[in-house]
């Protein structure tokens, strides 16, 4: 059992150091760079989150969802089973449930998100939502591009977005 502070980790993966953060048990918050690139604003997060302003290093908390992430970045695994603690607005909430909707392998627009939310005209809301998901991977914000077909921004950086897309799609070609 994990004492009431909020648990960090590092990860190293192939493509890159990742962060991540668990509370009581539950997967918060994931940002691409390592604990000293990704401190301050970890901090700020879990400020506006509510959640406590105590941490501690607990690698062992993450062996589960170190190796889901590999398993993700290897092609052997689709989607992710963990439990999470989602920490946003309702319509933040609303739009990252829809983008769990999308499947592995393929992607969709932000009007198209933000038709499925029941909200047509809100495509920069959707993407605001999409900027502020605490999540990356474990909720697929990657998977949205732009009308035209374009890589939008990303945390990780759009290189980071294109190897995840590209990961998904050569893994369907082994099909």
């Amino acid at each position: 059992m994990q004492s009431e502070g909020v648990h960090i980790h590092e990860s190293t993966t192939k493509i890159g150091p990742i962060s991540l953060a668990m509370f009581q048990n539950r997967l918060c918050w994931i940002d691409f760079g390592s604990w000293t690139e990704t401190r301050t604003i970890f901090e700020k997060w879990t400020g506006k989150a509510g959640l406590p302003d105590s941490w501690l290093r607990d690698d062992a908390a993450f062996t589960a969802i170190d190796q889901q992430i590999d398993d993700y970045l290897a092609g052997k695994r689709h989607s992710f089973d963990c439990p999470i603690l989602l920490i946003g607005t309702e319509f933040q909430k609303k739009v990252w449930r829809a983008l769990e909707t999308i499947p592995y392998g393929e992607t969709r627009t932000y009007s198209d998100i933000a038709a499925q939310i029941g909200k047509p005209g809100a495509s920069r809301a959707v993407g605001g939502a999409n900027n502020k998901n605490p999540l990356p991977l474990i909720i697929p914000c990657h998977r949205v591009i732009g009308k035209d077909g374009t890589l939008t921004g990303y945390g990780g950086g759009l290189e980071i977005k294109q190897a995840l897309l590209e990961i998904e799609t050569q893994d369907l070609t082994l099909c």
